[in-house]
């Protein structure tokens, strides 16, 4: 039998949400995921997680509506690299899952993907544009801790972007990075979005340690 903790719920394990769905609670937002998730077919545990204080829950939904998917200036493709690369810079399973969801359609390459983990350098991909190169070394600047830019990089963003396009770029990598950084912080596990991609490699992304695991 497992541990319990103070407030009876099960020992912590590796793949396991740190807090438990509420049972009965705001039934309207309830249904609301639950349709949501048949057209999705997939259970999206972390809405039903932020049913414990659904205000985050509205707040976060206004967010995702929000997103830009399909900005001509920009295109649906670089707009899903700058969503992937983001995922893997915060590290967050359940993000990489679902933003590398039918990257295939994308023309998203296994290399290039590779590329997005920091296994080869933006350079070593041909298949990468030069705008495309710009907006993930954009994405990756803007998701470290603490922040970094070099001037060369704005410079060659502003030569090669518009004012509208950094807009809606900062703005897709600061949304991904709410949800890696709130989605890991409740300890939601990847929904299976792209579970037959083995290259993503989400089990090196969980950042939940063991007290027994030895330092790295």
């Amino acid at each position: 039998m497992q541990d319990k903790n103070r407030f009876g719920f099960d020992a912590i394990e590796v793949g396991q949400p740190f807090v438990e769905i509420p049972k009965r609670k705001a039934f309207p937002l309830r249904m609301l995921i639950r349709i949501t998730e048949i057209v999705m077919k997939k259970e999206l545990l972390p809405a039903r997680i932020l049913l414990c204080y659904p205000k985050t829950l509205l707040a976060s939904g206004v967010m995702e509506s929000l997103v830009a998917h399909n900005e001509k200036s920009l295109g649906k493709r670089l707009l899903k690299l700058v969503r992937m690369q983001t995922s893997f810079a915060v590290s967050c399973p359940f993000c990489i899952d679902m933003n590398s969801f039918r990257h295939e359609q994308f023309k998203i390459t296994e290399q290039e993907i590779y590329a997005l983990q920091g296994k080869l350098s933006l350079s070593e991909v041909s298949t990468f544009s030069l705008r495309e190169k710009l907006a993930l070394e954009y994405a990756s600047s803007a998701s470290g801790a603490p922040l970094s830019f070099s001037v060369e990089l704005i410079r060659q963003l502003k030569e090669n972007f518009t004012d509208r396009d950094m807009v809606i770029l900062a703005s897709t990598i600061a949304q991904v990075n709410y949800w890696g950084r709130l989605i890991q912080a409740l300890g939601v596990p990847p929904a299976g979005f792209s579970k037959e991609c083995s290259y993503l490699y989400l089990n090196r992304y969980i950042t939940l340690k063991s007290a027994h695991e030895p330092e790295k």
